[in-house]
């Protein structure tokens, strides 16, 4: 496994009690996490020591931010497992642009000590507006290249989606291409998914900084995306549901 770029597409679809749906472009850096200042020191438009114009900033990521994102996400495997992941830790999610942040979902693949098997998937959710954040703790696929577990949802997310659900999560283990799958069930019932599908790019400074140019309004777009489509919700009349109070306690979940 080496560091790379996905490209491809999101796609949410609503099931009930309306039907809404929406498919947006997005491109994410798949970045081992112990390499990634020496991952963008090699770019001239990107930094992990100071603003630039593409930006990994410690602090928008899990745990304390005054310790390295590779042993807490470490750290938060083992709290949840007993176990500490034996090898490479890569990080899939948007990094800052323009000094923005939007990261609805941030994956954490921990590998084996070889890299020939995915150990553990970190999924880090974070709301908006509230930027509340949530790891849920999956362990990965003990034979083949596709994890499929289910948990329940413990933290306010979307205010269109009640807390009262379950997720069923299906992804695979990343190569030429990199799907997570994850749909929101109630009562049984499906009410709503969202895809992430995307192909490999290879990983170079120059393919770093044509991200940037191809994609430089990423997580704002994101953000404005999530109002826009919320705004599209209420139109339609999707029951709206307050922020519970006090929030849920992060406590994690695996699929144990």
């Amino acid at each position: 496994m080496t560091s790379r770029i996905y490209e491809g597409s999101v796609r949410h679809r609503r099931y009930a009690p309306r039907e809404h749906s929406f498919t947006y472009r997005v491109a994410m850096p798949f970045l081992r996490v112990d390499e990634i200042p020496a991952l963008l020191a090699a770019s001239r438009l990107w930094s992990a020591q100071g603003w630039a114009l593409g930006e990994f900033r410690r602090s928008d990521f899990l745990g304390d931010p005054d310790v390295p994102l590779d042993d807490a996400v470490r750290d938060r495997v083992y709290e949840e497992t007993g176990e500490r992941p034996s090898g490479p830790v890569y990080l899939l999610a948007n990094l800052r642009c323009f000094g923005f942040s939007m990261n609805p979902i941030s994956c954490y693949y921990c590998y084996n000590a070889d890299e020939t098997r995915l150990q553990y998937v970190v999924a880090e959710v974070t709301n908006t507006p509230w930027d509340e954040r949530h790891s849920y703790v999956l362990r990965g696929p003990e034979h083949g290249h596709l994890l499929r577990t289910e948990f329940d949802k413990a933290m306010h997310v979307s205010p269109f989606n009640p807390m009262d659900m379950r997720y069923h999560w299906r992804s695979n283990t990343p190569d030429q291409r990199l799907i997570v799958h994850l749909e929101n069930h109630r009562e049984g019932a499906r009410v709503f998914d969202a895809t992430l599908s995307m192909s490999a790019r290879a990983l170079s400074p120059a393919s770093l900084d044509r991200l940037l140019l191809n994609y430089p309004f990423m997580t704002a777009r994101t953000g404005l995306a999530i109002y826009w489509q919320a705004l599209k919700l209420f139109i339609k009349g999707v029951p709206f549901h307050a922020h519970p109070q006090p929030a849920k306690p992060a406590l994690g979940a695996s699929n144990e």
